[in-house]
């Protein structure tokens, strides 16, 4: 495939310049020495677009194909500015793109080294990449890499592995007294595959046996990578922003900050322009970060609406408000706004935890696909309400509602009787949200005098709020409530939340106001939650401004 227009004429136009270069190109699994490169060589022109590769990629494949693998390829546009946040390094580099797809990434990277004062002296580059499919561009893509640096006197070293980097990877970095250690990388620059390891596999199995606890194949990616850094060496990667948060990347923040200085975030506001053509809706974040534990400098976040990087917005932050010293479960804080209506400043004078309210959160404890048989339409003799998100209004739980999308009811039997809580007041939470909801936390109040029945179930799509398994306070819920409908409350969970599921444990990590000033915003709430203006300006007047 040929095609005009390619991203690296920008350099030097549409020949190289015949000089005289030692080079190596390069071969599958191996290093080919290559011919100098002579004045007699034809000149050559650079025919290759690899946005217009990936884009043809895209169409020629089927898209549920490419998201079983999780195999999202990357824009130039992208490729570039996450090569451009590399800082100068050494004058011998070694780059490892784990996952390479048509080879974007460390094309971008290439260019970038070669258009610095201070270029290196050397390049090598490896490359994973098992999709057959893509090899004959990847191919391509590394020659393009090669013809650029012997244009600017710059020896190459290529190599591409046509294998399972995690595999490859955890045998490289598996101490053995049989194995020699084997090349450690200056820079890293990965888009990882997004998908979830089935935790009966064989590669599950191997990750967990070296410590790695990951529930997705882009940690893993993104851990091994870490591991083939040597010290000082560069990593930036795009990834999905749900590490930040949650305890199913725990161990995974916990390994990244023991052995990485975390230099810049950058975060896109709109999910629908960044892989766009894929229909990839999860929250991406692009990172820099360094293998060095010197002293933690402030990290830089910016954030743009999709691709226009010329126009982000960016600002600098201290580490120690990225990343709390006393959070031990260390979830990553990028807030873009200025102090001034920065959402963690202002909620600082919040200074009660669930713990010290007396207050426990719950997942839902009806599976429905699971108790099926036991579901019914509508409440009958035996049977008890069943509580899902539809049946949120106003703040308030509405039931039964008679759409016919969702039960009402759930019957009482010796298998079920275990899923039910007494009647009470709780607070309710949605867990998932959609897309085009403006709000993440979406709360409302279990108010037992709607509802006449001792005993009601919550669906596992809800969280909700109690008192050692029992009902709250009719004041205690409603300030609570109100609380978690603030657009300071979103807006804080925001900040380490990525994702659009809103979990029990994150909801605990959250600051709360005091049990007073909870009891105060109570009797604002009547028949109905107040409007979003309302809620904002309660909370600010009872919670936030020092009472």
């Amino acid at each position: 495939m040929h095609i005009t227009g390619s991203p690296l004429q920008s350099h030097f136009g549409n020949r190289i310049r015949p000089e005289k270069h030692q080079i190596v190109t390069f071969g599958l699994g191996r290093f080919v020495p290559h011919a100098l490169v002579h004045k007699s060589i034809p000149l050559i022109e650079i025919m290759h677009s690899l946005d217009h590769i990936r884009q043809s990629l895209n169409r020629a494949t089927n898209r549920k194909d490419r998201a079983l693998i999780g195999q999202f390829l990357t824009p130039t546009t992208i490729a570039r500015f996450m090569a451009s946040m590399f800082e100068p390094g050494p004058r011998h580099v070694r780059i490892l793109d784990p996952g390479a797809g048509a080879g974007v990434l460390f094309s971008a990277c290439v260019e970038t080294l070669v258009s610095q004062k201070e270029r290196p002296l050397s390049v090598t580059v490896v490359a994973y990449e098992t999709d057959r499919t893509i090899l004959p561009y990847l191919e391509e893509t590394l020659k393009q890499s090669q013809f650029l640096c012997a244009a600017n006197g710059i020896a190459f070293h290529g190599i591409i592995k046509p294998e399972d980097f995690v595999s490859a990877a955890l045998t490289e970095t598996q101490p053995s007294l049989f194995t020699i250690p084997g090349i450690r990388f200056t820079h890293t620059i990965l888009n990882p595959p997004y998908k979830k390891i089935n935790s009966q596999t064989m590669m599950s199995r191997r990750l967990y046996a070296s410590g790695m606890e990951v529930a997705n194949l882009y940690a893993a990616f993104v851990w091994l990578s870490m591991r083939l850094l040597e010290p000082t060496g560069q990593m930036v990667a795009i990834t999905p922003r749900s590490f930040c948060n949650g305890p199913y990347f725990k161990k995974f923040r916990a390994e990244f900050f023991r052995m990485m200085r975390l230099k810049r975030v950058h975060l896109f506001e709109s999910r629908k322009k960044v892989f766009g053509d894929d229909c990839v809706l999860q929250e991406n974040i692009i990172y820099h970060a360094v293998r060095d534990l010197q002293a933690l400098g402030p990290v830089t976040i910016s954030a743009s609406e999709g691709l226009d990087f010329d126009v982000a917005r960016m600002r600098s932050v201290p580490h120690e408000q990225v990343i709390l010293s006393t959070d031990q479960d260390k979830f990553i804080h990028l807030n873009i706004d200025d102090v001034a209506v920065n959402p963690s400043e202002r909620i600082k004078c919040l200074t009660s935890s669930l713990e010290e309210l007396g207050l426990s959160i719950s997942t839902g404890r009806v599976v429905d696909f699971r108790a099926r048989e036991h579901l019914r339409q509508d409440l009958e003799q035996e049977s008890v309400p069943l509580i899902y998100p539809c049946h949120f209004l106003n703040g308030f739980i509405r039931w039964p509602v008679n759409s016919g999308k969702k039960p009402n009811a759930i019957a009482w039997t010796s298998r079920t009787s275990d899923l039910f809580v007494e009647s009470g007041y709780y607070v309710l939470t949605k867990r998932f949200s959609s897309k085009e909801q403006p709000r993440r936390v979406m709360a409302a109040i279990y108010d037992p005098t709607r509802i006449d029945t001792p005993w009601v179930g919550f669906e596992n799509h809800l969280n909700y709020f109690h008192k050692q398994g029992k009902g709250l306070s009719v004041d205690l819920a409603k300030g609570l409530a109100l609380y978690l409908n603030s657009t300071i409350a979103d807006q804080y969970f925001r900040l380490f939340s990525g994702h659009t599921q809103v979990n029990a444990t994150d909801l605990r990590k959250m600051p709360y106001p005091s049990r007073e000033q909870l009891i105060r915003l109570s009797p604002h709430i009547k028949e109905t939650m107040p409007d979003q203006k309302t809620i904002d300006n309660i909370v600010e007047e009872e919670c936030l401004n020092g009472k």
